[in-house]
């Protein structure tokens, strides 16, 4: 099999994932490509940019949820100071409303880790082809909503939050306080209030009450996709 990368090189590859156990299925089923190479892993936004600036990848993997911050910020970030370098989204969120904030950001392809097994060795192909590539799930749920906006459907509120007020809503779902949710996306605590004031305004949620109850409903549905 030729080697995808210009020159005859093999295609540096780099998994970002903050769980152990994912990175190293992933970095099994790459490895087996002889005209691949995993060249690192990472568990973290900080991690993948030191990554990056070791190994130059040529292509990146990474998920939508990291422990120290919002997957989105860390596709901008690859995108803006590796411009060369393709990212391909695999994560366990299957909603149309992560894909298109995903593709957005300047990834070039979207997965959910259900079908990665099968699919993401052909997916990684077709991304350095430049080929855009989407589960046939999200597909399915962007040709809907196209419909639905095309026919005067109305936005939903979630797709109204921005990507900040979308990843301050899960950690909420997972129960980290106003003190915990600073912490992690290195934030002052006044700031996440005035976020989550943001969102219970465009949820049309009544109090903090409402909105644990929304984002926790949100995060257990999420789950039970996995």
């Amino acid at each position: 099999m030729k080697p995808t990368h210009p020159g005859g090189k093999a295609t540096r590859i780099l998994v970002v994932d903050d769980h152990p156990l994912v990175r190293q299925g992933l970095s099994d089923l790459l490895r087996r490509e002889p005209d691949f190479e995993v060249t690192g892993e990472a568990a973290s936004h900080g991690e993948a940019l030191q990554a990056m600036e070791k190994t130059g990848a040529d292509l990146v993997i990474v998920d939508v949820s990291l422990k120290d911050s919002y997957g989105l910020e860390l596709i901008k970030d690859i995108r803006a100071r590796f411009p060369a370098a393709r990212v391909l989204v695999v994560t366990v969120h299957d909603e149309m409303l992560y894909a298109d904030r995903a593709l957005r950001a300047g990834a070039a392809g979207y997965l959910t880790k259900d079908e990665a097994t099968f699919k993401v060795v052909e997916a990684v192909r077709q991304v350095l082809r430049g080929e855009f590539v989407v589960s046939p799930k999200i597909a399915a749920q962007m040709a809907s909503r196209l419909a639905q906006h095309t026919s005067g459907g109305e936005v939903s509120g979630r797709e109204r939050l921005s990507g900040r007020e979308l990843e301050i809503l899960e950690l909420i779902g997972e129960g980290l306080s106003r003190q915990r949710i600073a912490e992690r996306l290195r934030l002052d605590v006044n700031t996440v209030e005035t976020y989550r004031a943001r969102i219970r305004e465009k949820l049309q949620l009544k109090d903090a009450n409402e909105l644990l109850q929304y984002a926790i409903r949100a995060h257990r549905s999420q789950d039970s996709g996995i």
